[in-house]
């Protein structure tokens, strides 16, 4: 049993294609082998007379294809189960599409009117009913199909699946043929309407038409957005469309004009809207939409059930952006060899030449390691030569060297304070690595007593390095434990307010588990990070990671040796930042190779 495939125009339907193809082959694509996203398949029905076997295997490929409601496949499913089956449930993704095995019912008697067939395989994620993926540590998949023979509308004995798990089971290939990554924003909880934040919710759609509901791809993603946040993010973020609002009955197509503005016709819910609540969902959907070629969108109109509700141009939008930023390109700041702070100017993009900074940091008599900017480029913290103690000093005026913030009791360098990172809130975080009491700290606005940070979710791992993200309710976390060091991302969660706050890290994700040793992270845009690490028994390298955890192939930059730590820009068009053991400092401009910038330095980072 084979899935067919048109290739050629027949792809080119969705371009615009006037017609089906007259000449020319059509070609087998078998569900396990890498395919192009812009391969049609088409699901093929069961033939008359099918044996068990060819029932089961033309399920399994008739669910990698393109079928409206899956009405093909669910063919291969009895009556009740076709009814009862929801493929939308969810999806299984495998490391290659799955393995059948059997009958499983070995009584003769018994098979001649049942039998059964073991699905197994490597599970590497999984995607819920809410589009949200998540990675796994890959693990053993075994689930049973149930055949039985059922009469068909010719009166014939047909075999047909009774007994099937809701959801699809895809392999990692056919997954990534048929999906992709997109993000949708809400606002960061706790925030006033004067100092909002949108923070990106990755989730996968499929790249052309959803076979269950028969929207396009931007359509689908302002249905997701409009369904609200993933539940693990759900805790830390608001939407501001009114409960239940939903597109319109009937919208399967969104696209904009040729004014580039995108009319979203929402259900009356949308009404109770006040114009700012209005403007701030319009942001929502334009920064939900922006990353999608498919869509350029200028402005968004939203609505209602009596018309236009407001609209908001690309523009505009900018005022949410996700952190207090200093309106002037990001400079880049790096510990020089005799332990002073210095500046390469943002507007130089990583050539410019270095200027010590203000303060003491710039030319005082302790030696600093590793250094952290706050955003808005205001203050900076540094933790010493001999990482014992984290200070902190303004950027912007002369002053005396102040005591330090925090102090770690660790006997050796290895084991005291990680590098700083500040949020976009303005706190400033930093781990103790103390055998006797490792802890994750954070100080309000970068000053006040630390506060410890809980953790529930280490498991007996202690953090070694830690990077926040710009909107402040995620954060990146090197892990140690059982002589691995493996990448994590939590969820910030706050209570309460001012000295009250409690802050706490909830439902630690692994991310990017196929990499054993990660030794560097860095937030690099809204939701992704770009990370250094090594697979199991691989060679090091560089490679970019969704803030869901999820990587793709080409997601690999060019390699770099010997990698000590990384620094990316919240602005994905400024340079990628290395330190080096062998060639220094380098950077890797957009389309270009890995320039070194300077041969002494360490610990370079952007604001953050």
């Amino acid at each position: 049993m084979r899935l067919s495939a048109l290739l050629g125009c027949g792809v080119v339907v969705l371009a615009g294609c006037g017609a089906m193809p007259v000449t020319g082959d059509v070609k087998a694509v078998d569900a396990s082998q890498p395919g192009d996203s812009q391969v049609q398949v088409y699901a093929v029905p069961p033939r008359e007379g099918a044996t068990p076997i060819e029932v089961v295997d033309g399920f399994l490929e008739s669910m990698t294809s393109d079928d409206p409601d899956f009405r093909t496949t669910r063919k291969y499913l009895t009556a009740e189960a076709s009814r009862s089956w929801q493929p939308s449930e969810g999806t299984t993704v495998l490391s290659k599409a799955p393995n059948r095995t059997g009958p499983t019912i070995h009584d003769k008697e018994r098979r001649s009117t049942e039998t059964s067939y073991l699905l197994t395989g490597e599970q590497v994620a999984a995607v819920d009913a809410q589009s949200s993926y998540r990675p796994l540590v890959p693990s053993e998949y075994a689930q049973t199909l149930h055949l039985v023979r059922e009469k068909g509308p010719d009166g014939k004995q047909e075999w047909r699946i009774d007994i099937v798990p809701d959801g699809l089971v895809l392999g990692q290939s056919d997954f990534k043929r048929l999906y992709r990554s997109v993000n949708k924003y809400y606002f960061a909880s706790g925030r006033t309407d004067a100092e909002p934040a949108l923070v990106a919710d990755p989730v996968y759609v499929r790249n052309r038409t959803d076979p269950v509901t028969r929207m396009d791809t931007a359509t689908q993603t302002v249905r997701t957005l409009l369904a609200g946040p993933s539940n693990w993010l759900r805790p830390v973020v608001d939407s501001r469309f009114p409960a239940g609002t939903a597109l319109k009955s009937g919208v399967t197509s969104l696209a904009p004009d040729d004014q580039n503005v995108l009319k979203v016709p929402l259900n009356k819910k949308a009404d109770k809207a006040g114009p700012g609540i209005c403007r701030m969902m319009a942001a929502q959907v334009l920064f939900t939409l922006r990353d999608l070629t498919s869509a350029r969108v200028g402005q968004v109109e939203l609505q209602g059930a009596h018309g236009p509700l407001c609209s908001l141009g690309a523009d505009e939008a900018e005022e949410y952006v996700s952190d207090k930023e200093s309106g002037a390109p990001d400079s880049q700041y790096f510990v020089d060899d005799k332990g002073h702070v210095q500046r390469i100017p943002g507007s130089t993009k990583g050539v410019g030449d270095p200027v010590p900074v203000i303060g003491p940091f710039g030319a005082g008599t302790v030696a600093m390691s590793a250094v952290g900017v706050a955003r808005d480029e205001q203050q900076a913290a540094a933790v010493s030569e001999s990482r014992q103690h984290l200070y902190v000093s303004s950027l912007v005026e002369e002053s005396e060297p102040a005591a330090p913030v925090v102090t770690s009791n660790a006997p050796k360098p290895a084991d005291r304070l990680s590098a700083p990172s500040w949020d976009g809130n303005g706190d400033l975080w930093v781990a103790d690595r103390d055998p006797a009491g490792p802890r994750l700290l954070r100080l309000a606005d970068g000053a006040g007593k630390p506060q410890e940070v809980a953790v529930p979710g280490l498991d007996g791992g202690r953090i070694e390095a830690l990077r926040m993200s710009a909107d402040g309710v995620r954060i990146a976390l090197r892990v140690s434990k059982d002589g691995h060091t493996t990448l994590h991302i939590g969820r910030v969660e706050r209570h309460g307010s001012g000295e009250s706050e409690q802050v706490s890290v909830e439902d630690l994700r692994r991310a990017a588990p196929q990499l054993a040793d990660v030794s560097a992270i860095s937030w690099s845009g809204r939701s992704r990070l770009v990370v250094v690490g090594k697979e199991e028994g691989g060679v090091q390298q560089v490679r970019y990671v969704q803030a869901d955890g999820s990587t793709s192939s080409s997601a690999v930059l060019p390699g770099v040796n010997q990698v000590t730590s990384v620094a990316a820009s919240d602005d994905e068009q400024l340079p990628l930042m290395a330190d080096t053991e062998s060639d220094g400092i380098v950077k890797l401009s957009p389309g270009d190779n890995w320039q070194t910038v300077l041969k002494e330095g360490d610990s370079l980072v952007y604001p953050g």
